[in-house]
């Protein structure tokens, strides 16, 4: 290819696909993976396609019959095979093919391996943890539903949930469920829905089937996608005994798509019996308080303070009385036992009084200044005294005796 051309000089087209052979020839051989799909036979020959499992890329492969039939078990269309290649370029036709040299199917075991070591990547990195699982809404308004074309499971979802609530609403997005472009159209169809602000919730149905044929719904890419969505994602792929790891990260399992909608949409008559057993239990309760209240009111209206309160009042009445008399008596004793006091101490004011000695014929005399002469002696002739007697006073001026 590095020899010089022009419009002048051209290279006939023999020898540009002679180069091309040459330098695809010096690729070499390499082990390849993929699905076995448009197998056929011609004599010797064995044609086939081999699809990559996850994008939609394919390759034309040859092979000769003793190779194809070394393969034990033989190959099939749809089967999981493991080839060792080398790239050929029929310069005739100026096509381009891999020849098989070998064909090792892909055994049950090895996938199983394979979708272990993906399940502790991504359990590892978190997208199965339960804490950022979301909680399905009690009654979404528009469910989007993807599902194979015409398929059984589209029929379940949509005639159970129609059964269980006959209002809800749906959006769903055929695609293909199985094969090459099972990934890229679930994936497509997921984002599609997930934009969509009408849709609450998203249920991803498939039937039962091999473990081939729920493969792609173990792809890391869409387990990766479903972990992104913001709308709460419900897994129902297979039967209870399948276990793809889109179940892992969805935020709801469901064990089949009946049981699926029976998760998402809730049962109107279920709903209806639940409000009249709250119902009567409410009533319930509510009479119960009443009847309590009641019996609480009768028995404080059947006490004596209530059932005659006149009766309380004369008993309270006869004790103010009862209590107004003891008082009086108290009263009249204290002011008896005050007034032969007063009795006893005026008899004895009058017993100690000099207006009794007086009144005997006694007489004070006393000076000007109201001192009491005492003794004749201290009287001296000319002295103004007045003397004092019982019922009056005289004032006398002493003179010599």
């Amino acid at each position: 290819m590095s020899a010089k051309t022009s419009p002048e000089a051209p290279l006939p087209i023999r020898s540009v696909l002679q180069m091309v052979a040459q330098w695809i020839g010096k690729l070499g051989t390499v082990w390849v993976e993929g699905q076995i799909t448009e197998l056929t036979a011609r004599g010797g020959t064995v044609f086939l396609t081999l699809r990559d499992p996850v994008a939609n890329v394919s390759a034309r492969i040859t092979c000769a019959r003793g190779v194809y039939e070394a393969s034990v078990p033989r190959p099939v269309d749809g089967a999981r095979v493991v080839m060792h290649v080398k790239p050929d370029f029929w310069v005739n036709k100026g096509s381009f093919a891999f020849t098989a040299l070998e064909i090792r199917p892909v055994g049950i075991g090895e996938l199983l391996a394979r979708l272990e070591r993906l399940r502790q990547v991504l359990a590892g990195e978190g997208l199965f943890n339960v804490d950022r699982k979301r909680r399905l809404p009690f009654l979404p308004g528009t469910v989007g539903l993807i599902c194979g074309r015409d398929s059984a499971a589209e029929r379940d979802v949509l005639e159970n949930s129609r059964r269980r609530w006959p209002a809800v609403r749906f959006k769903v997005e055929q695609v293909a469920v199985q094969g090459s472009y099972a990934v890229g159209e679930v994936t497509e169809a997921l984002r599609k829905l997930d934009a969509d602000r009408e849709v609450d919730v998203i249920i991803i149905a498939r039937g039962g089937g091999s473990l081939e044929d729920l493969l792609p719904f173990s792809d890391e890419s869409l387990v990766r996608a479903v972990a992104a969505c913001r709308t709460p994602v419900v897994s129902a792929i297979g039967h209870e005994q399948d276990s793809p790891l889109l179940d892992l990260v969805a935020d709801v399992r469901a064990s089949t798509p009946t049981d699926a909608a029976k998760k998402v949409v809730p049962d109107v008559g279920e709903q209806l019996t639940l409000v009249h057993q709250l119902r009567d239990r409410g009533r319930r309760v509510l009479r119960g308080w009443v009847e309590r209240e009641m019996s609480w009111l009768e028995s404080v209206r059947s006490r004596p303070s209530l059932a005659d309160p006149v009766r309380e009042l004369d008993r309270r009445a006869e004790q103010v009385d009862a209590l107004r008399e003891r008082s009086r008596r108290c009263l009249s004793a204290s002011l008896d036992r005050s007034a032969d006091s007063l009795e006893h101490l005026r008899a004895r004011l009058v017993a100690l009084s000099p207006a009794a000695t007086l009144e005997r014929g006694y007489a004070i005399a006393q000076r000007p200044s109201g001192e009491v002469v005492r003794l004749a002696e201290d009287v001296k002739p000319g002295d103004e005294l007045t003397i004092r007697f019982s019922d009056d006073r005289v004032t006398v001026t002493a003179q010599d005796a």
